[in-house]
This record gives C-alpha cells, structure tokens and sequence, in this order.
C-alpha cells in the first residue's frame, strides 16, 4: 500500500485500540470496532510503522514513542477548535473518566457532536469522525 508519510488523524485512534485491545484482532475486526473500515485501519498500520510508533511484525505499539506523539505531537498535528454549542459525547475534561479531576464550567464542556449525545456543550471534532461510534463501543477506548 502506498503511503503519503503523513501520520493521519484515525492513526492516532487505532494506534490507542491496539494498545487496549493487542495485537490478536484482524483488521475486520478493529474497523468494525473503531467504525472504520479495513482498509483504513490497514492503512493506519501502515503510517504508525513508517511513524515507528508500531513494530510492523509483531503488530505492537511502541509506547513509550506513542505516549510521547500523544502528548508532544497531537496537539500540534491536530489542533481543536471549538465551535458552536451543540449536543453530544463529553470529551477531554468532561468526560466521565476526568469527573471531578479537572474544574470547567458546564456551558463550556467540550463534546463531540452527537445526534445520540446526552450532553449539551461546545462542539469539538473528534480525532476522526467515527470516534463517537468507538467511544460507545469500548469504554476503555473512550476512557
């Protein structure tokens, strides 16, 4: 597969199910879990390889490089932007897994818009746009 050299959004989001969910899961089966399709998350594979953020042969992250691409490297690679108020998936410091460990106002909760969304707040776009579908398909991976 050809690849562009550049880490992609949805990368991020596989690379961080690989770590939760190991290496045994066929790419059919990630992408039904992440709500992508095989072929992206194959391409994901990819990147994160050339990214050396995954050993290729053994299909495992590498994360202490991870860790450092999530804290240095995410918020640069893919800057939030927040935008109107909206329903939908609390995310980042209103999330469940944060309650109580980080003070925000409620009005500027961020949230990943979410027709099924239970929280009102500001939109903020997801890493990739089936984030949502992953999140409510393994509380780990939201957590």
């Amino acid at each position: 597969m050809a690849n562009d050299g550049m880490t992609k959004s949805q990368d991020v989001v596989v690379a961080l199910k690989l770590c939760l969910a190991g290496t045994e899961r066929s790419f059919a089966t990630l992408a039904k879990e992440s709500g992508m399709s095989a072929s992206e998350v194959h391409g994901s594979f990819s990147r994160l390889a050339e990214a050396k953020l995954l050993d290729a042969d053994t299909r495992t992250i590498w994360r202490k490089a991870l860790l450092e691409f999530l804290i240095y490297g995410v918020p640069h690679a893919f800057p939030v932007q927040p935008r109107e108020v909206t329903r939908g998936v609390a995310t980042a410091w209103a999330a469940p897994v944060m309650a109580g460990k980080v003070q925000g106002g409620e009005e500027s909760s961020p949230v990943w818009p979410d027709s099924e969304g239970t929280r009102q707040g500001v939109a903020v776009e997801p890493l990739y746009r089936s984030v949502p579908v992953a999140a409510k398909n393994d509380a780990s991976l939201y957590d």
